[in-house]
């Protein structure tokens, strides 16, 4: 029995990705955790699961300019493996080709190294901007659509690099751009919070520092479960549509509204290719459900803040034309945020951070 490495154990979690539907982030750590390799392996096999995950699209381009017929799927992936390492690392190529061509069976070893050694040599020219960052097509009309061509492609490149690690001081580890919203909520001492879809509860967390009472609520079970084990503030497992809590109880209530995530895709390898075009319509339906349950739990004169890790206008701004014009919109915040609607928008590369939208109202 061959002995587990870095890339071994990648492509174990490459396959297991690509063709039984399992999610990166829950099988990695599996995978990494009944292992026994030393900690710079252990980061090599998640750039590589990552960095293969996010340029799916594109490798397969590489590898299908010399494939006559489809692969088996184990195949695909080893194939997969190879041309992101070729493409898209320092790692010089010989050792990439011996070393990923040394995990495949005799039956293709020989395809294998054929193919992954005519990638190395031959010079590239991709067919259109989607292959070559590596989306659906789909995602990348809409934030075209959305943005602008030059903005949706820097976005769409910046959320290909690995996310920086930024952590508080507290010592949770979260995106900037999280623990912005959180504090552009304008928490005070002695308040009474509503942080309503709060799970995995970074931004409950870093409100309740403010010496607020806050109340963090999700309706998965496992996920409040996750916030209780902090013991940072109260939890509650509720549906945010019909929650029970009592009507105009809370100063504050933050709506960090379940989305499609468009704003957030370097930290979900795997996202851009679960995600169909249909979902937006389908959460933006959610979306409005909660904002109205939301508004009822606002004392009068309470503020009302709704956040989304996307850059959609179906998601966010939309709500505001349709169900929040009567109420008076809080000063949107500046740079590097850009102004978007009665909102505010931050792409990822302002600020090498999540993209975000939030948009604050006064609840009268």
């Amino acid at each position: 029995m061959k002995p587990i490495t870095a890339r071994s154990l990648a492509w174990e979690a490459l396959r297991r990705i690509d063709h039984e539907g399992a999610y990166a982030n829950l099988v990695l750590p599996e995978l990494l955790a009944k292992s026994k390799l030393p900690e710079r392996d252990r980061a090599l096999v998640t750039e590589l699961v990552y960095g293969t995950t996010r340029m799916r699209r594109a490798c397969d381009f590489l590898v299908d300019r010399f494939v006559l017929s489809e692969p088996e799927p184990a195949a695909r992936s080893l194939l997969r493996l190879g041309a992101y390492q070729l493409a898209f690392t320092r790692m010089p190529d010989h050792a990439v080709v011996d070393e990923t061509v040394g995990l495949a069976p005799a039956k293709w070893r020989g395809f294998a190294n054929a193919i992954l050694r005519r990638v190395a040599k031959a010079p590239v020219e991709w067919p259109d901007d989607a292959t070559r960052l590596s989306y659906p097509d789909w995602i990348v009309e809409r934030l075209q659509a959305e943005l602008g061509e030059a903005d949706a492609l820097a976005a769409l490149q910046r959320m290909n690099e690995p996310p920086p690690v930024t952590q508080r001081a507290d010592g949770y580890y979260q995106d900037l751009a999280s623990t912005w919203v959180a504090d552009l909520v304008g928490v005070q001492r002695g308040e009474r919070v509503f942080d309503m879809c709060a799970a995995p509860g970074g931004k409950a967390t870093r409100m309740a520092a403010t010496g607020a009472t806050v109340i963090a609520a999700d309706r998965q079970e496992h996920r409040v479960k996750l916030m209780r084990s902090n013991g940072a503030m109260p939890v509650l497992c509720a549906d945010g549509v019909a929650p029970a809590v009592r009507a105009h109880s809370f100063d504050r209530v933050l709506v960090d509204a379940p989305c499609s995530g468009l704003g957030a895709l370097r930290r979900r390898a795997d996202a851009r290719w679960r995600i169909e075009p249909d979902d937006i319509d389908r959460l933006a339906r959610l979306q409005a459900r909660l904002w109205e349950s939301a508004v009822d739990l606002v004392r009068p004169g309470g503020v009302l803040v709704w956040s989304v890790c996307t850059l959609t206008a179906a998601e966010s701004i939309d709500h505001d034309e349709r169900l929040a014009s009567k109420f008076e919109a809080l000063p949107a915040p500046g740079g590097p945020w850009r102004p978007y609607g009665r909102g505010a928008r931050l792409l990822p590369q302002d600020a090498d951070t999540d993209g975000m939208t939030i948009i604050a109202w006064r609840i009268t």
